[in-house]
């Protein structure tokens, strides 16, 4: 067997045996730190220098895409500058294994002047990170899983696992969507997977649309206008009664213009409604029996048509 992969697998199972000890060791200063930043009025302030401050990033970045504003200062630009953007309405976390690092002295001594909240992520409960902090996360002490105890590894992954935590924590209590999720994150892959079909469908001044008794005459204008290759037809109250595809036009080739829309339409056709996922319009569309280019969206009270999706607008959103 590979010694490489020993080692790998040695790293990673030092990581998650550090991670069940992290899970064992929480106590009420968790509950004191959700309650704190849910009391916060302005933003949490996240801070770390060196491998803490890569986490202390990523660590903002999930608060910030969850519900609760954040921001990264970097500490030693803090003391350059960057005090001006914490105010006595913000909370500050500040994470750092030792707690000595000598980078944060000058933001603690900032946030203690002002009376500003400090939540201290920290290994050793007597650092002069822990001594300042109104409230201490404490990472347990574990070795690191490079053998020499010098590289971050258990320790960072503890530290990015409890951000995690702080993260879900306040996003569950705000009953956290994830329609309000993709209000922070429109874009990428995960931006389309949470698309309403509402948000790409074509409105109602698009749509179309032939009444029943129509001629098939006058359809063929309004498919070929539309450009959708479809016409929907309704009953005399507006609802949805059936659809004519290319299909349903090759099927019915002979006499096809004497014929009128009810003698054509395939009746009940597969429909979706707006506040539907995308996804979920794209995997309607795929069904077999026949495989659809475009869905009508309509009002599941009444049936009436309010939209229609195509395939290629999903796919233009990343779906698909």
């Amino acid at each position: 067997m590979s010694t490489f992969q020993d080692t790998a697998r040695q790293v990673i199972k030092a990581e998650a045996e550090a991670l069940v000890t992290l899970a064992e060791s929480l106590d009420e200063q968790f509950d004191a730190a959700v309650t704190k930043i849910l009391e916060t009025k302005g933003r949490v302030i996240v801070t770390g220098i060196g491998k803490s401050g890569h986490i202390a990033r990523k660590i903002t970045a999930t608060l910030a895409s969850t519900g609760t504003p954040a921001q990264f200062v970097h500490p030693a630009e803090a003391s350059h500058g960057d005090l001006g953007m914490i105010t006595r309405a913000d909370t500050v976390l500040a994470i750092s294994n030792s707690g000595e690092a000598p980078e944060l002295a000058n933001l603690l001594a900032y946030a203690r002047r002002f009376d500003i909240p400090l939540i201290g992520m920290t290994s050793r409960i007597g650092s002069a990170l822990a001594s300042q902090s109104d409230i201490v996360l404490p990472l347990p002490t574990v070795g690191e899983a490079c053998g020499t105890g010098v590289v971050p590894t258990c320790s960072t992954t503890m530290t990015l696992a409890l951000g995690d935590a702080l993260a879900v924590a306040l996003m569950k209590h705000r009953s956290f969507t994830a329609e309000h999720f993709r209000e922070f994150h429109p874009g990428g892959k995960l931006g389309a997977q949470l698309s309403r079909v509402r948000d790409l469908m074509h409105s109602t001044d698009e749509l179309p649309l032939a009444k029943s008794g129509t001629a098939m005459s006058d359809a063929l204008l309004i498919m070929s206008e539309k450009g959708f290759g479809v016409v929907g037809v309704t009953d005399a109250d507006g609802r949805l009664v059936g659809i004519i595809t290319d299909g349903d036009l090759r099927r019915h080739m002979d006499g096809l213009l004497e014929r009128n829309v009810d003698e054509v339409m395939t009746h009940h056709p597969r429909t979706i409604d707006p506040e539907s996922l995308a996804e979920k319009a794209v995997a309607m569309m795929s069904l077999p029996s026949p495989q659809i280019t475009c869905l009508f969206v309509v009002d599941t009270a009444g049936n009436l048509p309010v939209g229609l999706i195509h395939i290629h607008d999903c796919l233009r959103a990343g779906l698909g």
